[in-house]
């Protein structure tokens, strides 16, 4: 079986937190049945990328960088690049984007759904140079890491940062954070409004 064939199998078997997120899965499905290059970062309007929210070993505190390009907090993560596996490429960037070597992929007692996907989103990138505006189907996988191991900060970010669970919608309340924080249990279901 290829990567291809077991993403989409994850991807059906995968129970998505609200009706929202259902929809983003459906369309990143389609996205991957019709579109033979769409893991490449050169396939327009829409392109495959992967995530890594990291968690520490204690629980208590998500990595976070603050991306240049967007001027933004956000979990690690990337462009595919081709790669078809995407937790091989949440991985992969995670460790380009943090120089952390602890980074593994959480125990499946602490995934989500029995996929290994940990959270499903389709977010609008801006139009930047010569690159036009576009979107990032983005697939997130749940990973662990020490704290306390040195980061490395890429060119491709201003800072990186380990937040404190209760801090992370200081730095970034977009509805996909707080669906992943909501997911954990970090985030209150009276705050399920925002959805």
């Amino acid at each position: 079986m290829s990567d291809r064939e077991k993403l989409l199998i994850d991807l059906k078997r995968y129970i998505p937190f609200d009706s929202h997120e259902k929809e983003m899965v459906g369309k990143v499905i389609s996205l991957i049945e019709n579109t033979p290059d769409c893991f490449h970062k050169n396939c327009f309007p829409a392109h495959i990328t992967a995530s890594a929210w990291i968690i520490d070993n204690g629980l208590t505190h998500l990595l976070f960088t603050h991306h240049k390009k967007l001027n933004k907090w956000l979990q690690l993560g990337g462009h595919a690049d081709g790669e078809e596996n995407l937790v091989n490429a949440a991985a992969r960037e995670a460790l380009e984007e943090s120089g952390l070597k602890s980074v593994q992929l959480a125990s499946p007692g602490m995934q989500l759904a029995g996929s290994g996907i940990f959270d499903v989103d389709i977010h609008e990138i801006p139009a930047r140079k010569d690159v036009p505006a576009h979107y990032h189907y983005d697939v997130r996988y749940l990973f662990k890491a020490d704290k306390d191991e040195p980061l490395v900060v890429s060119d491709e970010s201003y800072d990186l940062k380990w937040l404190d669970i209760n801090e992370v919608a200081q730095y970034n309340n977009d509805r996909s954070i707080l669906r992943m924080l909501q997911k954990h249990g970090f985030v209150s279901n009276s705050k399920s409004s925002i959805y």
